[in-house]
C-alpha cells in the first residue's frame, strides 16, 4: 500500500529457487531482484541445515543488502545455534556478523498463536 517492494517466502523455498535459477541461468538476475527489494522477509530460517550452495546464496544476499535495504529474519531456533545450521564456520561468521551486530532482536515466548487460534476456532 505504501509502495515498498517486499519478499516473503520460507528459506527453503528462497533456496530451491535460487538453485533452480542456478540450473536456467537465471541466478545473477533473482539475486539482483532481491538485492532491490525493500524489506527481504525470511521464514523458518534453520529447518534444515545448509549445503554449500545455499551457504553461498545466503552469503551473497546478506551482504548485498546489508546497510541497504533491511532483512526480516524469523526462526525457530535460537541465534546461538545458527552457526551450526549455517555450517561453514567461516561463512557462518561472516553472515552473522553482519546480522546480528546491527539487529533487533525480538524473542517470543509462550504458547503459538497458531495452536490458540485452533483453540478459539
Amino acid at each position: 500500500m505504501l509502495g515498498y517492494k517486499v519478499i516473503y517466502t520460507s528459506t527453503s523455498k528462497l533456496f530451491a529457487m535460487l538453485k533452480m535459477a542456478r540450473a536456467d541461468g537465471s541466478y545473477m538476475k533473482e539475486t539482483a531482484r532481491i538485492e532491490k527489494t525493500d524489506l527481504l522477509i525470511l521464514d523458518d530460517f534453520g529447518m534444515q541445515p545448509m549445503d554449500a550452495h545455499n551457504r553461498a546464496s545466503l552469503i551473497e544476499i546478506i551482504e548485498d543488502r546489508h546497510g541497504k535495504r533491511s532483512t526480516i529474519i524469523a526462526a525457530q531456533i535460537p541465534v546461538v545455534q545458527w552457526q551450526d545450521v549455517i555450517g561453514e564456520k567461516t561463512v557462518a561468521d561472516a553472515v552473522l556478523d553482519r546480522i546480528v551486530h546491527n539487529a533487533y532482536r525480538i524473542e517470543m515466548t509462550g504458547e503459538s498463536l497458531r495452536k490458540r487460534q485452533t483453540l478459539l476456532n
